[in-house]
C-alpha cells in the first residue's frame, strides 16, 4: 500500500471503527500516519491516555501537536512537556489545551505565567494569557494584567481573560481598556463590563 492509500485508509478507519488499522499505524514511520491514527482512535472512542502520553514524546512536531490538542479533554494528562516544546505550534496548542482542562498542576500554571510574561512569540503570549483566564487561578492574574499592556491582540485577549477576577487592579485594567487606542480592545472591555457588573463576586 502506498503512502497516500495508507493515509486514506486511516481516515476511513476512524469513521468505520477499525481500531486495529489505526492502532497499527501508531508505530508508522510516517508522522502523518501517526497523527491520523491518533485522530482515528479518538473518533471511535478507543484512544487511551497512555496513547496520548506516548504521542506527546513523539519525534515529529505534527504528532506532538495533535497529542496536545487531544489532551484538552483529558484532564489526567499533563501538557507540561508540550508547553516546554521547542516547536512554537506545539506550545500554542498545549496552552489552549491547558485552558480547556481548566484545572492544572502548579507546574503547568507556572509555565503558562512564564510564557505570558516572557515568550518572544506574541502568539504564545496570547495563548498563555487566554489559558490563564480560562483557568481562573489568582496566581495567573498578574500575568493577565501585564497582557493588558501588550500588543493589541494580546491586550484584547487579556481583557477577556479578566472575566473570572475582581479587585482594584482588574477595575483599573478595564477602565484603561475602555479608552484603548485599538477598537477591538475597547470592544472587548465594553462586552465584558456588563458581566463583571452583574456578577455579585465582582461587585
Amino acid at each position: 500500500m502506498n503512502a497516500e492509500n495508507h493515509l486514506r485508509q486511516l481516515v476511513i478507519a476512524g469513521h468505520e471503527g477499525s481500531e486495529q488499522t489505526a492502532r497499527d499505524s501508531l508505530d508508522s514511520v510516517d508522522p502523518a500516519a501517526r497523527q491520523l491514527a491518533l485522530g482515528a482512535l479518538h473518533r471511535m472512542g478507543k484512544l487511551t491516555d497512555a496513547d496520548v502520553r506516548v504521542a506527546l514524546t513523539d519525534a515529529a512536531a505534527v504528532v506532538r501537536r495533535r497529542a496536545a490538542s487531544l489532551a484538552a479533554t483529558r484532564p489526567a494528562i499533563s501538557v507540561l512537556s508540550a508547553l516546554l516544546d521547542e516547536e512554537a505550534t506545539v506550545v500554542e496548542t498545549a496552552a489552549w489545551a491547558a485552558g480547556e482542562q481548566e484545572t492544572v498542576s502548579d507546574d503547568v500554571l507556572a509555565r503558562l505565567v512564564d510564557l505570558a510574561l516572557t515568550a518572544t512569540d506574541p502568539l504564545l503570549r496570547e495563548a498563555a494569557v487566554a489559558a490563564l483566564g480560562a483557568i481562573g487561578d489568582e496566581r495567573g492574574l498578574p500575568a493577565i494584567l501585564a497582557g493588558c499592556a501588550d500588543k493589541p491582540n494580546i491586550r484584547r485577549r487579556a481583557v477577556l481573560a479578566l472575566a473570572p477576577f475582581s479587585g482594584a487592579a482588574v477595575d483599573a485594567a478595564l477602565a484603561a481598556a475602555l479608552i484603548d487606542r485599538d477598537w477591538q480592545v475597547r470592544q472587548a472591555a465594553e462586552d465584558l463590563l456588563p458581566h463583571m457588573t452583574d456578577d455579585p463576586e465582582n461587585s
